[in-house]
């Protein structure tokens, strides 16, 4: 497949993802109980995987291989696109396909400390791409207006913009939150569960488990199971925060004194001396703000 042939059917197969997408976004805001049971044919639909392949193709880490060795560029140069997205495609319908250990990355951090990167393969990074193309516009439909990490059309300086217009209205205390090692930390079994409660297709929470419990090739002492957490680094791992997060703006939103109170109740509370209040989340980092015992 040369180029432009490459360019006219990936367009297309951008236009079909884009469609079912906004169906599932559709069909989730209308109904917060409903659960999606046909999901895996889309994740093994050729157009989705397609799409999955040009953004992990776009993306800079593309130069880097998994524990495999293999490149986006080997891929193209040697394997030959069609065909590895025909195996791969061929591998998911038959459920023989199983992710491979994510190779960890130290990153040097201020004040001596270490960040560490999953760096999963080519082929898990396509597949999880495909996944991410399923799940986030379903799960969008859930996560609240005060979560700004790592969701579309949203970017850090819409927090602070947040940040910034909470406090010119009376919101005067700023308590900035950052959960440690959030990413190493999250829980597989409740996370799980609370896709569950969207996602009633197995065949797709078995992946997510697979990539979940795939295992870590470390730098010093080999391989690791994956007990917790969701490596950071890897395509489908924001939205697992975020899933894993929302939990915390739910509980805020329905605090007493938070965003889903009335003007009334609010206004009880200042009067009482108790604080009004209201979360800005960006991914890990979030900024509960309370408001001063004031009029609005």
């Amino acid at each position: 497949m040369n180029t432009d042939e490459l360019e006219d059917v990936a367009y297309v197969a951008e236009r079909r993802v884009l469609k079912i997408q906004a169906k599932l976004h559709r069909w989730a805001a209308e109904d917060p109980l409903r659960r999606f049971d046909d999901l895996f044919n889309l994740v093994c639909d050729p157009a989705f995987l397609l799409a999955g392949w040009m953004r992990v193709r776009s993306n800079k880490g593309a130069r880097t291989a998994g524990v495999d060795g293999v490149t986006a560029h080997y891929v193209e140069d040697a394997r030959g696109l069609e065909g590895f997205l025909t195996e791969l495609r061929a591998e998911l319908k038959t459920r023989t396909f199983r992710p491979l250990p994510v190779r960890q990355r130290g990153i040097p951090k201020a004040g001596g400390k270490v960040r560490y990167l999953g760096i999963n393969t080519i082929r898990d990074r396509v597949v999880q791409a495909s996944l991410k193309l399923v799940l986030e516009p379903i799960f969008e439909a859930d996560f609240l207006p005060c979560s700004y990490g790592f969701r579309p059309k949203r970017r850090a300086h819409d927090a602070i913009a947040e940040s910034h217009y909470l406090a010119s209205r009376s919101y005067e205390w700023v308590v900035e939150g950052d959960i440690e090692a959030c990413f190493d930390n999250i829980g597989h079994a409740p996370v799980l569960q609370r896709m569950r409660a969207r996602v009633g297709d197995k065949r797709v929470m078995d992946l997510v488990k697979a990539f979940l419990k795939a295992g870590i090739l470390t730098e010093e002492s080999g391989l690791k199971e994956s007990r917790a957490g969701a490596p950071q680094g890897g395509i489908l791992s924001p939205v697992i925060s975020n899933i894993a997060l929302s939990v915390l703006d739910e509980a805020i939103a329905a605090g007493p004194g938070g965003p889903r109170a009335t003007r009334s109740r609010r206004a009880h509370r200042r009067a009482t001396g108790k604080p009004n209040y209201r979360i800005c989340r960006y991914a890990d980092d979030c900024a509960p703000r309370t408001q001063r015992e004031v009029s609005m």
